[in-house]
C-alpha cells in the first residue's frame, strides 16, 4: 500500500511537471450521481445535444467505456489569459464578448496531447500501462470526476470550483489499469448562501442550485444550439456571441483564478477586442482561415452570423451598425436573414426613441 501511495504522488509529480496545475485520483465508482444524470435528462434540460441521452448512464460507467479501467487520473489546467478585461468588454456593446475560454487555439488538441505525454511518463516510469485520454469528446463526466478527485466541489452553477483557482480552468482525465489509491472528495456546500451565480445569468438558465437548463444557457444557444435563437433570450444575450462568462465572473471564488501560463490559450485575432460590425462583415473564408484550430469554428459561419446579428441588435443604435445589418439583410441562409430582420427592427426601435 505504502508503494502505491509513493506511486501516486510520483504521477501527480510528473503531472505537475508537464504542465498541469493539479492532479487527483479516484476509482470508477461514480454511481453516486446518477440520480443526477438521469434527473437531468428527464427534464430534458441537456436541449438538442443528443449525445447525452444517447450514452446515458454510460457517462458514469467508466469501467465499461474502456474495460480493465481501474484507476482515473484527473487533472486541471487553468485558462484564464492575461487581461481579461471580462466586464469592461460586456459593458462595450459595440464589441463582441467571446467566452475567455476560446479565445486562443483549442483546449482539445493541447489537453490531449498533454496527457498522452502524461502517459508516455507514467510509463517510463512504471512500464507499459492501459490508458485512454478524455477530454470533453469522450462520453465521461469529469466534473464528477473531478469532485470525486477532490480537485473542487460543485458550485451551484454545476461548474466546479477551486479554493485556489476558482473555476477558469480546463478538465482532462487518464483512465488507466493502474491500481493507485485515491483522493478525498470535497463535499458539495461549500457555496454556502452565495446565490451571485444564479442572480447574475442572463437568461435564467440557472433554475435551482446544481440545476441549468442548457436550453436557456447562452453557451448553448450560441454555440450548440444550431436553429433560431428563441426571442425572448435574445435581448438577454447583449454582445455575447460565442458563449458566457456571467456565472464566472460573479462567482467570489473567482477572485483566486489564476492566468494561465499557455500560450495557447492567451487571445488570437484580438478576438478578445474585436468590434461586432468588424466581425460580422468577415467573409466566410476570412472566417475559416481565423477560426482554424480555435473552438469558434463549433459555431460555424451560420451560427457566428446569426449570434453577431442579435448582438448588433442589442447594441445601441448607430447608422454603420444599420449599414452592416442591411449588408446581410438578402443573406442566402434563412437563419441569418431572420436574426438580421429582428436586429434591424430593434436598431429602428432605437433611432426612433
Amino acid at each position: 500500500m505504502r508503494e502505491n501511495t509513493i506511486l501516486a504522488d510520483q504521477i501527480k509529480a510528473l503531472g505537475i511537471q508537464l504542465g498541469f496545475q493539479q492532479v487527483g485520483i479516484t476509482n470508477t465508482d461514480l454511481t453516486a450521481f446518477d440520480d443526477y444524470l438521469l434527473d437531468y435528462l428527464k427534464k430534458e434540460h441537456h436541449g438538442e445535444m443528443g449525445y447525452m441521452e444517447k450514452h446515458g448512464l454510460l457517462r458514469l460507467r467508466p469501467e465499461l467505456l474502456v474495460p480493465g479501467t481501474k484507476s482515473i487520473i484527473v487533472v486541471r489546467m487553468n485558462c484564464l489569459p492575461p487581461n481579461a478585461h471580462m466586464l469592461e468588454t460586456l459593458r462595450d456593446k459595440t464589441k463582441a464578448y467571446i467566452a475567455r475560454y476560446a479565445l486562443g487555439r483549442d483546449y482539445h488538441n493541447l489537453m490531449r496531447k498533454r496527457l498522452k505525454d502524461f502517459a508516455k511518463a507514467i510509463t517510463a516510469l512504471v512500464g507499459e500501462h492501459g490508458y485512454k485520454a478524455c477530454v470533453d469528446s469522450v462520453p465521461i463526466m469529469e466534473k464528477a470526476l473531478a469532485q470525486k478527485a477532490g480537485l473542487g466541489w460543485t458550485g451551484k452553477n454545476t461548474l466546479i470550483l477551486n479554493k485556489q483557482a476558482g473555476s477558469l480552468f480546463f478538465l482532462g482525465a487518464l483512465l488507466t489499469d493502474l491500481e493507485l489509491p485515491i483522493d478525498q472528495a470535497l463535499p458539495d456546500e461549500i457555496c454556502g448562501k452565495c446565490k451571485a451565480c444564479i442572480t447574475v445569468c442572463p437568461t435564467k438558465a440557472i433554475v435551482a442550485p446544481y440545476q441549468l437548463d442548457a436550453r436557456r444557457c447562452i453557451s448553448y444557444l450560441t454555440i450548440e444550439n444550431k436553429g433560431p435563437i428563441p426571442v425572448e433570450f435574445r435581448a438577454p444575450m447583449g454582445n455575447r456571441i460565442f458563449g458566457c462568462d456571467d456565472c464566472q465572473i460573479m462567482c467570489p471564488w473567482n477572485r483566486y483564478a489564476q492566468i494561465t501560463d499557455e500560450k495557447d490559450f492567451h487571445p488570437r485575432h484580438q478576438l478578445d477586442n474585436r468590434q461586432l460590425v468588424e466581425l460580422f462583415l468577415l467573409s466566410e473564408e476570412a472566417f475559416t482561415r481565423m477560426t482554424e484550430g480555435s473552438p469558434i469554428k463549433r459555431a460555424g459561419y451560420e451560427g457566428w452570423l446569426r449570434n453577431i446579428a442579435v448582438a448588433l441588435g442589442n447594441a445601441p443604435f448607430e447608422a454603420n451598425i444599420v449599414d452592416a445589418l442591411k449588408q446581410r439583410e438578402h443573406d442566402a441562409s434563412a437563419l441569418v436573414r431572420e436574426h438580421v430582420i429582428w436586429a434591424l427592427e430593434q436598431q429602428v426601435n432605437k433611432q426612433s426613441t
